[in-house]
C-alpha cells in the first residue's frame, strides 16, 4: 500500500514491446538484408566506373597484360594530354556542347508550352493529342532512324535541295541536322503536364482577376513554380543529347562537326585498340553529367518523386 497522495513511478516499458522505439536496440534484420543488397548493388554499378578510371591511368603494356592488374604500376597521368592531342577532342567537345545545350533550351521552352496546353487549357481534341504524344513515347528510338534520316536528307531548299527536296544533301553533315530531329520530346511533354496538373487552379483564377493573359499565367505564375520540372528535362534532355552515338555518326561526315562520343571511336586503331587513351576519353566526356547531376540532384529527385501527382 503507498501513503496518500504518494505517486507510483511508471513502469518503464519493455524493450522491443508494440508500440515503442527501438532506440538503442538491435536493427531489424530485415533492414540489415536491405542495406546490404543496396549496398551490393552501388558496388556493382560503381565498378565499371573505377576500372575504367584505373585503366585511363595505365601503360599500354600494362593495359594489354594478361591476367590483368587492379592499380596501375605507375600511375600515367599524361594519359590525358596524350588522349587530348590524337584527335581534335576540343571541337568534339564543343560540338557536343553546342548541341545538348541547343536541344535543353529548346525542349524546355517548347515541351513546357506544350505540357501546359495539354494540363491546363480546355480544348477540342485534347484527350487525343495526349494519347498521340503517350503512343510516341511507346515508339522505339532506332525505328526512327531511317525516315529521320530521309526527312533531313530531303529536306527543301537546303543543301543544294530544290523545293521538292531532290538534288542535294539537305540537312545532312549540317548543324540543322544535328539540332533540330530530336530537339522536342514526348517524354518531357508529358513531365510537363503531368507538373502542371498538380498545381492549384486557384493560382490561375486570381492571375485572370489581376487581368493577365493566358501566356502571362503561364510565364510569370506557373512556370516559375516548375523548377523541380525544369531541372529533371534539363538533365534527361542534356545526357541523351550528350551521349547520343548513333544519329551524329550517322547525318556527319566531317570532322568540324563530329561530336565526342564519335570522337572516341578515333581510338580504335585497325590492328588495335587504345584503351588507356579511349578511357580517359571516356572519363572526361563522363565529367560534364556528373557535374550536371551534382548541382541538378535535389530537383531532379524531386521532380520524379512528384511526377505521378495526377
Amino acid at each position: 500500500m503507498l501513503p496518500d497522495g504518494a505517486l507510483a513511478a511508471p513502469e518503464a516499458p519493455a524493450s522491443g514491446a508494440p508500440g515503442t522505439g527501438r532506440m538503442g536496440g538491435a536493427p531489424r534484420p530485415g533492414r540489415i538484408v536491405l542495406h546490404a543488397v543496396l549496398i551490393v548493388l552501388s558496388l556493382l554499378m560503381v565498378a565499371p566506373f573505377v576500372w575504367m578510371l584505373l585503366t585511363s591511368l595505365k601503360s599500354h603494356a600494362e593495359v594489354m597484360a594478361y591476367p590483368p592488374t587492379f592499380l596501375p604500376s605507375v600511375w600515367q597521368w599524361v594519359n590525358y594530354p596524350d588522349a587530348l592531342q590524337f584527335a581534335p577532342f576540343g571541337t568534339y567537345f564543343r560540338n557536343s556542347l553546342v548541341i545538348a545545350v541547343s536541344h535543353t533550351v529548346i525542349n524546355v521552352a517548347l515541351a513546357a508550352m506544350a505540357g501546359y496546353a495539354l494540363a491546363r487549357l480546355p480544348f477540342r481534341g485534347r484527350s487525343v493529342l495526349l494519347m498521340l504524344v503517350l503512343a510516341a513515347m511507346m515508339i522505339p528510338t532506332f525505328t526512327k532512324i531511317v525516315p529521320q534520316y530521309l526527312l533531313a536528307k530531303t529536306m527543301p531548299l537546303f543543301g543544294g535541295n530544290d523545293f521538292l527536296g531532290r538534288g542535294g544533301s539537305g540537312w545532312l553533315d549540317s548543324w540543322w541536322g544535328l539540332i533540330v530531329p530530336g530537339a522536342v520530346t514526348p517524354l518531357a511533354i508529358f513531365l510537363f503536364r503531368q507538373f502542371y496538373l498538380s498545381l492549384p487552379r486557384e493560382l490561375e483564377e486570381a492571375a485572370r482577376l489581376d487581368g493577365l493573359g493566358e501566356f502571362g499565367i503561364f510565364a510569370r505564375v506557373m512556370t516559375p513554380l516548375m523548377k523541380p520540372a525544369i531541372a529533371t528535362v534539363s538533365l534527361i534532355t542534356f545526357e541523351n543529347s550528350w551521349n547520343n552515338f548513333v544519329w551524329p555518326l550517322i547525318v556527319t561526315r566531317s570532322d568540324e562537326l563530329r561530336v565526342i562520343q564519335v570522337g572516341l571511336a578515333a581510338f580504335q586503331q585497325v590492328d588495335e585498340t587504345l584503351w588507356e587513351y579511349m578511357m580517359a576519353g571516356t572519363v572526361l566526356a563522363t565529367l560534364p553529367m556528373i557535374v550536371l547531376f551534382l548541382f541538378t540532384q535535389r530537383y531532379f529527385v524531386q521532380g520524379f518523386a512528384t511526377a505521378g501527382i495526377k
